[in-house]
């Protein structure tokens, strides 16, 4: 079964409108384990306009599944992971200011710094991943930085899916082959949801985990937390 990963940017979101604690990140993150999410996903951005640093320290001792850090690793990302020393770390190319990610990493350009990154994380004990889109080239190049994971940035994916299913997925099918025969696993996120997550797991073969957040807790609105989660895990069986 492919691992459902709840990312809870959204709900630091709607607490920080208000101030104070409410809706509770840590309670969200303990809820969305209890009613089966397999990993909690937080990407704190340098002006923590949703997770704040201290939120990743304050949820991590009540991880009992798996936490992902995903995030621009600059210096101060890269010592936060250190410090918390998630089960994952996502490697994201975003500039300080982007609204949300929009392209993976170009693995080939910045091959060396990735590289080293790869290998710091690494000696902490710390699994990593590089976003990337569906390009061979891009495989390729990750593959060179030893990571051990890519997550396939799926927001084409989802944007074509309505027109012409087969057509969309048909280069995340092409680049999960490829990562799998260069011994890379396989995780994905972006605009997945519970129109279009079914189709995408069922022809996408090796997928290990998709990491959802945006849509999941639009869902969750009106079909309530635990009820939204269970509705993604059952599209991943």
């Amino acid at each position: 079964m492919t691992r459902l990963c709840v990312n809870i940017n959204k709900i630091a979101t709607l607490r920080n409108s208000r101030g104070a604690d409410t809706p509770s990140v840590l309670e969200a993150a303990i809820n969305c384990q209890t009613f089966g999410a397999q990993g909690i996903c937080v990407h704190p951005r340098p002006d923590e306009r949703h997770i704040r640093k201290q939120d990743v320290f304050d949820i991590k001792p009540f991880i009992t599944t798996e936490l992902n850090i995903e995030g621009y690793p600059s210096e101060d990302f890269i010592r936060l992971v250190i410090a918390v020393k998630p089960n994952q770390v996502t490697l994201c190319p975003d500039e300080p200011n982007q609204l949300t990610s929009d392209h993976g990493y170009d693995t080939v350009k910045h091959q060396s710094f990735l590289k080293e990154l790869v290998a710091r994380f690494k000696a902490e004990g710390i699994r990593t991943s590089i976003f990337v889109d569906p390009v061979s080239a891009m495989i390729e190049g990750a593959k060179e930085t030893g990571t051990n994971r890519i997550e396939l940035y799926t927001e084409q994916f989802a944007k074509h899916y309505p027109f012409d299913p087969i057509k969309a997925v048909a280069p995340f099918k092409e680049a999960a082959v490829l990562a799998h025969q260069f011994g890379i696993c396989i995780n994905a996120g972006h605009d997945l949801s519970l129109k279009n997550l079914r189709f995408f797991k069922e022809n996408v073969p090796f997928l290990e985990e998709v990491s959802i957040g945006h849509a999941l807790i639009a869902d969750a609105l009106y079909l309530g937390l635990k009820n939204t989660i269970q509705e993604y895990l059952s599209c991943l069986t």
